[in-house]
C-alpha cells in the first residue's frame, strides 16, 4: 500500500525512530518542525508563517525566504510591528515637555515674554497697517501654543486626557502614528483658531490635540466593535464644557476633533497593500488643508 508523503512541518521521527525534541527545550518531545531548517520545535517556540511554522531563529534572522526580519512579528490594528519597551514613552514625553514648559514659564521672570511671544496669536490690522503674530508671519505659534498653558487648571486638565487617551492610543497606534496624530490635530486645532477667530484673540494650549486623541479614540473603539457608550459620553461632557464655559477657544477643540476623526479613519481602514501610501496620503491631505487654511486667513489679514 502506498504511504501517504510526510508533511515537512510534521515528522513524528528521526531516522533511528526516536521521537525528536524541541532545538530549545530539549526535554520536550515534538512532532512539528520549522519549515524553514526543519529544526524541532515545540509549541512555545512554533511562530505561524504563511505556510506551516517558524522557529524563532529563522524568523529573527529571516533566513531562506529573503523575507524581512519583521515579516512575521505580530502587528497592530493599523500594521505597526509590535515591540517591546514602555507602550506609553511617547505619551511621558509630551506630558513631561509640557509640564516643564508649564514650569519655566510660571516660575522664571522670563515666562510672562515667553507667553507672549509663542502663544497663538493671529495678527491685528488697523491704522495705520499692523500686522503681527501668524499674519505677521509667525507660522511657528501655530505649534508652540500646543504647549503653552494659561493656569494650573488648565495644564491639570489638558495633561489628564494626554496619561488617559495617549496611553492605549500610543499602544494601539504606534509611537510614530501616535506622535504625528498628536502633532498634526493640535496644529488643525491652531489653524481653525486662526481663521475663525477675533485676529487680536490670544490662544493657547494643547486642547486641540487632545480633542484629536478623543476622536480617533472613537474611530478605533468603533473599527475594534467595543462599547461605545463611554466614549460618547466623555465627548458630550467635554463638548458641553467647549460651549458652556467661557473664555474656552471652541475652535481648537473642533478643529482638532476633526482631524484626530480623519486621521484615525485612514489609519485604521487603509487596505493592507497599499497601507502606507493610504496612511501617508491621509496625513498629507490634512496637512494640506491646514497651510491652505492659515494662507487664506493670512490673505484675508494683510490684504
Amino acid at each position: 500500500m502506498e504511504q501517504p508523503p510526510k508533511s515537512p512541518d510534521q515528522q513524528p521521527a528521526d531516522e533511528a525512530g526516536a521521537v525528536p525534541h524541541c532545538y530549545r527545550h530539549p526535554d520536550r518531545e515534538t512532532g512539528i518542525r520549522c519549515t524553514r531548517c526543519e529544526k524541532p520545535i515545540c509549541t512555545d517556540c512554533m511562530v505561524d508563517a504563511s505556510v506551516g511554522f517558524q522557529c524563532p531563529d529563522c524568523v529573527s534572522s529571516g533566513s531562506g525566504t529573503g523575507h524581512a526580519p519583521t515579516a512575521n512579528q505580530p502587528r497592530n490594528v493599523v500594521g505597526t510591528a509590535l515591540r517591546g519597551g514602555d507602550p506609553r514613552l511617547v505619551t511621558k514625553i509630551l506630558i513631561g515637555l509640557n509640564l516643564a514648559v508649564f514650569a519655566v514659564v510660571s516660575l522664571t521672570p522670563a515666562g510672562d515674554a515667553i507667553v507672549r511671544d509663542f502663544f497663538l496669536f493671529g495678527g491685528y490690522n488697523a491704522a495705520p497697517m499692523f500686522s503681527s503674530g501668524v499674519a505677521g508671519g509667525e507660522w511657528y505659534r501655530l505649534f508652540t501654543a500646543m504647549f503653552l498653558h494659561e493656569a494650573i487648571w488648565h495644564i491639570a486638565f489638558n495633561m489628564l486626557g494626554l496619561w488617559w487617551l495617549g496611553g492605549p492610543l500610543e499602544a494601539a497606534l504606534g509611537r510614530a502614528r501616535f506622535l504625528a496624530l498628536y502633532l498634526v490635530s493640535g496644529l488643525a486645532g491652531s489653524a481653525l483658531t486662526y481663521a475663525v477667530a477675533a485676529p487680536n484673540q490670544p490662544s493657547l494650549g494643547a486642547s486641540g490635540a487632545i480633542f484629536g486623541l478623543l476622536g480617533a479614540t472613537a474611530v478605533l473603539m468603533k473599527r475594534m466593535n467595543y462599547d461605545m457608550r463611554p466614549v460618547i459620553a466623555l465627548l458630550v461632557i467635554n463638548l458641553i464644557f467647549t460651549f458652556g464655559g467661557s473664555n474656552i477657544a471652541w475652535e481648537a477643540h473642533i478643529g482638532g476633533l476633526v482631524a484626530g476623526v480623519l486621521l484615525a479613519l485612514g489609519l485604521v481602514n487603509a487596505p493592507r497593500e497599499k497601507r502606507t501610501l493610504v496612511q501617508a496620503g491621509t496625513f498629507g491631505v490634512v496637512i494640506v488643508a491646514v497651510l491652505v487654511t492659515v494662507l487664506v486667513r493670512t490673505a484675508s489679514l494683510t490684504m
